[in-house]
């Protein structure tokens, strides 16, 4: 067990089984918060047979990387491997004024999006708030050059049917690590549920719908298991959200070229979110290798959606590219290291 995804209060009462005084939960949680500390030799004043005891039954870290891979534009991408061998990933993200990083909340998703390497291969289970929460910490002290400033819930899984250790790994990165809940984005592919009850929590984060379609009948192809909901109440819930946190959205859209990027799709996607505030996100199409095939729009047809939209009055932004060579898209770095580990299968004689 790891000892981050406690609190402060939780370490407190942890090094008080051991006989000692509160406020060295207070520094317990310093080091591992605030100093990055992954190893119980670095904790100089906190008592050796403290340190001792606790080390006896938890690690510091319940995840450690196993590898990684470094793009020649600075985005370096981590693969964890946690206590019982399942790996997830990570993405660290500089920019000229801040750093980002992409965390994630389950091992696998269940959502099996076509285009996605990581919902081709199904839910392993879900991650704990210290295996969330540790891979910004490990990410931090793997680079110290520059302090984290963004975290983005967009690598493997869904964050909200993972919703207490989502939103517990959440509070620990604003009270326990000391991010700005505005540098928090969460990304969901819909669950009104779980945005309703979000929009009642006092934890003011961006919230990003992964929409990808403007209507049911196409969505349904694109995410077969979101059409539990349909985009009707889904997008209710997201006016409940802002109305509740006066936080902005942003709809993610990925262009998926012949499938959901005419400009007859922007319109209908600028009809979908009238009276809803927030930018649309697009995406253009990072190809994997999954059972369906899909394509890049290119330039001209990217530039005729946005101006679609634009022209409907709505604020648009285009993400910016990173990564593309070292597999950077969610998912393919744990199914390289995967398909690296398996035996080679030689073809059985002809008969």
């Amino acid at each position: 067990m790891g000892l981050i995804g406690l609190t402060t209060e939780e370490l407190s009462e942890l090094v008080a089984k051991h006989k000692a005084p509160s406020y060295r939960g207070k520094q317990l949680s310093h080091w591992i918060y605030r100093r990055y500390a992954s190893d119980f030799n670095e904790m100089s004043d906190l008592p050796a047979d403290l340190r001792s005891d606790i080390h006896q039954e938890y690690t510091i870290n319940p995840i450690h990387i196993s590898a990684c891979v470094k793009s020649s534009d600075g985005v370096v991408k981590y693969l964890f491997e946690m206590g019982d061998g399942e790996r997830i990933e990570s993405v660290y993200l500089p920019y000229p004024d801040r750093v980002s990083i992409c965390v994630s909340t389950q091992a696998g998703c269940p959502m099996r999006c076509a285009f996605c390497a990581t919902g081709s291969e199904g839910l392993s289970r879900n991650l704990t708030a210290g295996e969330i929460v540790g891979q910004a910490l490990a990410l931090q002290r793997e680079r110290p050059d520059r302090r984290i400033s963004h975290v983005v819930y967009m690598g493997m899984g869904e964050p909200l049917l993972n919703y207490d250790a989502t939103l517990k790994s959440v509070r620990l990165l604003i009270n326990e690590v000391g991010f700005s809940a505005r540098h928090i984005t969460l990304s969901t592919v819909g669950v009104p549920d779980g945005i309703r009850k979000l929009s009642r929590e006092n934890a003011p984060v961006t919230l990003a719908l992964s929409l990808h379609a403007p209507n049911d009948q196409l969505r349904a192809r694109l995410i077969p298991t979101a059409m539990k909901w349909r985009l009707a109440e889904i997008l209710q819930a997201c006016r409940e959200y802002f109305d509740a946190t006066g936080r902005n959205l942003t709809f993610e859209y990925l262009l998926l070229q012949g499938v959901n990027d005419s400009p007859e799709h922007a319109e209908s996607l600028a009809t979908l979110l009238e009276g809803l505030p927030g930018n649309v996100n697009l995406i253009p199409y990072n190809p994997v290798k999954v059972d369906q095939t899909f394509r890049r729009p290119n330039t001209k047809g990217i530039q005729a959606f946005r101006e679609v939209l634009e022209r409907r009055g709505r604020v648009v932004t285009q993400r910016m590219e990173r990564g593309g060579g070292i597999s950077a898209a969610c998912g393919q770095l744990r199914r390289h290291a995967f398909e690296a580990q398996q035996p080679e299968i030689s073809a059985a004689p002809e008969r």
